[in-house]
């Protein structure tokens, strides 16, 4: 009995280097990839491809970030999440480290599209949050998703102001070669998450196959409208990643408010991750998508309709930061009620499939949008009614599991 309470002290040990290890790839991963929007204006200067060509680049790898992720989800969910965060680790390390030799539309969607993006989604939040949600009590896994997601936010803070640095100080093809080298820092987690896979099988319960479970997910009327409203996610998010430092950039402010935008949606979004994590056990989980959306909506609207100056900038991009990826813990959260752990990966990689469906044409229409008009006006008005239209498409979600029958 004496050695009950350092038994417990040492499982919270192991659970909080679960969590960091967690958190701390994602980090990695998502703060590289979404630092790459500072990139798109050095790349069309350098291959002359066009804005559209370029964008349509950064586009596949919205689309490949979200194609790789049940696939991932489903070997992870089979032999755990180590291997293949080995080598989606090493995927995106090798992406974004070749991209500057690239001097084809076709090269780019390889390293940029392929490599990178499909390497970050094979070590994305699909993998990454079965394992964690595998350990933490029912109670506490809002909180533990929060905790995993505000990493990819934080890592995005930290890692666009110092690609920004980097671009100033040593030019932006070095600046890229070494922020794929920082990616390689995410390998040892790796190995403490190794062994966090494998199905969850209740005493006594029915054993269901990966494709009975996809299945009866994509009967559940719930799971449909949930996956509608992660398609406007990634539409926001990928556009705002992609394209808000060209916005910036057409208001006629510096650089530095680029790279410090892609930071305060990051920094802002841990704030946001972490208070939606809390908030999940007291609200239910659909109510807090429709308010996020909602308010996206309303920010959306006020800054097209304010004054381009920086200080607006910093608090429009501090806003949508709150946000930003905010939708992710209460998504995860009503696919595990809806269906429990033991496909949660698969089956929130098909959601967050959807959700880089919508990223590609977030990141597409941008480019496109803005070489046919000058303007990004129209895709932000687009951006409002999609918003409005997440918001509403949650309410009719019925918030309880499904039931073992319809999943036979």
């Amino acid at each position: 009995m004496a050695d009950a309470p350092s038994t417990g002290s040492a499982r919270r040990v192991a659970l909080w280097l679960v969590l960091l290890a967690a958190a701390g790839t994602f980090g990695l991963t998502m703060g590289t990839r979404q630092t790459m929007g500072l990139f798109l204006g050095p790349l069309n200067t350098s291959t002359g491809l066009g804005l559209a060509q370029i964008s349509l680049a950064f586009a596949f790898g919205q689309l490949f970030w979200g194609l790789t992720q049940p696939f991932a989800g489903m070997f992870a969910d089979r032999i755990g999440a180590g291997r293949v965060l080995l080598l989606g680790i090493a995927l995106v390390a090798l992406g974004t480290f070749i991209t500057p030799w690239m001097d084809s539309t076709a090269g780019l969607v390889l390293s940029i599209g392929v490599l990178a993006a499909g390497g970050a989604g094979m070590a994305g939040p699909a993998v990454l949050m079965a394992a964690t949600n595998r350990l933490v009590a029912a109670e506490r896994r809002g909180l533990a998703t929060g905790i995993v997601n505000a990493g990819g936010s934080l890592g995005q803070f930290l890692m666009a102001p110092l690609a920004g640095a980097l671009l100033v100080g040593m030019g932006w093809a070095n600046a890229m070669q070494v922020l794929g080298l920082c990616v390689l820092l995410a390998l040892p987690a790796a190995f403490l998450l190794k062994g966090h896979g494998g199905p969850i099988v209740s005493a006594g319960a029915p054993v269901q196959g990966t494709g009975a479970a996809v299945r009866a997910a994509l009967r559940e009327p719930g799971y449909g409208l949930l996956a509608a409203g992660f398609f406007v996610c990634g539409f926001h998010v990928a556009f705002l990643a992609t394209h808000l430092p060209g916005v910036i950039a057409a208001c006629g402010l510096p650089v530095e408010f680029g790279a410090w935008s892609l930071g305060m949606l990051g920094l802002f979004n841990v704030v946001g991750s972490i208070g939606i994590g809390m908030a999940m056990g007291r609200w239910r989980m659909k109510s807090l998508l429709s308010l996020l959306y909602a308010s996206r909506a309303l920010a959306v609207l006020l800054f097209v309709l304010a004054p381009k100056t920086g200080p607006v900038v910093l608090v429009f991009a501090a806003f949508m930061g709150l946000t930003f990826l905010s939708t992710v813990p209460p998504t995860v959260g009503l696919v595990v009620k809806f269906f429990g752990l033991s496909h949660m990966a698969t089956l929130f990689g098909l959601v967050m499939l959807a959700h880089q469906i919508g990223g590609f044409l977030g990141a597409w229409l941008g480019g496109k949008v803005f070489e046919w008009t000058g303007s990004y006006d129209v895709v932000w008005y687009v951006d409002i009614v999609l918003a409005v239209g997440a918001a509403l498409v949650h309410l009719p979600i019925r918030e309880a599991p499904v039931q073992r029958a319809a999943l036979a």
